[in-house]
């Protein structure tokens, strides 16, 4: 079977070919569909993230990805049932993290993410999962499902805000989202479902799509050219949430300014090492004399993905094919790795949904 690939010391994805898997006892093979691309791929391919599996010289890439059950082998699934797969794998046998159901709390060496550390990807024709890790989705969302996952990242950080305010009475009214990358646009349109106002900071100028989507869903764009993140409580108004999806270190401790008394934010960026000053005095008074709070979030659990199957069931059409701008076969897969202005959610095609 075909596969996309990042070998050892190259900087770039090839198509390579593989054995098509045999799916072990308690494994079914899923035919791929789609495979979603975001900037842990990009990281990965240029090899500040991630490690290929023991012994092996490449990794198949790929961590978004839907596909239909071609042979469920004494699995719970039904031939043609479509799937989302998660991502992380126990790495030596079943740890205590994963044995309770939360292997998306496990620390670093306790697991291998498919796709990014340790064990090979989605991005190839087929391969197998567990049943336990492999989440149903409906059929009519065959052509979405590799949203699923970025989704389900975004329900996680939501949840662990909302869990962290759980000892007092928290009804929060505003949100802003730190980025307008797909992540956070997708981010932007699960929050718009409950909170009376969402604000979305990016970089770009008008005309600019991301934009026009953020507007479209009835929130406000806050250039950050214009306006920092510091200074959004005097520009719009303090937050109740913030959620970040950038990875700039200095908006961690910017969010703090933002927050309004009991406010939360989310931190999901993954910054490299960088020094700077901060007033770290006035930021603990700010935690302190206002009940304020930060937690950090990444890679999410079953129950994530299944949340975001629902918000992804409520999404409208129209915001879809805006968010994706391109979906490519193996033939110019690379157009599918291309980071530019006019791209925000790509994916590569291995196989069209048909209805059995």
């Amino acid at each position: 079977m075909n596969a996309i690939a990042v070998y050892e010391g190259a900087d770039e994805p090839v198509v390579t070919e593989k054995p098509r898997p045999e799916p072990a006892a308690g494994e079914a093979l899923v035919r791929t569909l789609r495979v979603g691309v975001d900037g842990t791929d990009h990281e990965v391919i240029a090899g500040g993230h991630g490690g290929t599996p023991d012994g092996e010289d490449h990794l198949v890439l790929g961590h978004e990805a839907v596909g239909v059950i071609e042979d469920p082998n004494d699995t719970p699934f039904d031939v043609g049932d479509v799937v989302v797969p998660t991502v992380r794998r126990p790495p030596n046998g079943a740890n205590e993290y994963f044995a309770r159901g939360e292997p998306d709390m496990a620390p670093e060496g306790k697991y291998h993410e498919r796709g990014i550390v340790g064990a090979h990807g989605f991005m190839a024709e087929y391969f197998t999962s567990p049943a336990e890790f492999l989440v149903e989705i409906p059929p009519e969302l065959a052509e979405w499902g590799f949203l699923v996952e970025p989704l389900s990242i975004a329900e996680k950080a939501i949840e662990h805000a909302y869990a962290s305010r759980s000892a007092f009475h928290w009804e929060p009214e505003s949100a802003l989202v730190l980025g307008n990358g797909s992540l956070g646009l997708l981010t932007v349109a699960i929050l718009d479902a409950s909170f009376e106002r969402v604000y979305c900071l990016g970089r770009r100028e008008r005309p600019d799509p991301t934009i026009d989507i953020i507007e479209s869903l009835g929130a406000t764009y806050v250039n950050s050219n214009e306006t920092p993140v510091s200074g959004v409580p005097e520009a719009h108004e303090p937050m109740d949430f913030v959620f970040e999806a950038t990875g700039y270190a200095p908006h961690a401790f910017e969010t703090i300014d933002a927050l309004a008394p009991n406010g939360v934010g989310a931190l999901l960026g993954v910054p490299g090492d960088w020094e700077f000053e901060i007033d770290g005095g006035r930021l603990h008074r700010e935690f302190v004399l206002h009940n304020k709070a930060l937690v950090g979030s990444v890679n999410s659990g079953y129950e994530h993905f299944e949340a975001a199957v629902d918000s992804l069931s409520g999404f409208s059409e129209t915001f879809l094919d805006d968010l994706v701008t391109g979906v490519y076969g193996l033939d110019d897969f690379e157009a599918a790795f291309a980071d530019d202005d006019t791209t925000i959610k790509t994916a590569v095609e291995f196989g069209a949904y048909e209805e059995r």
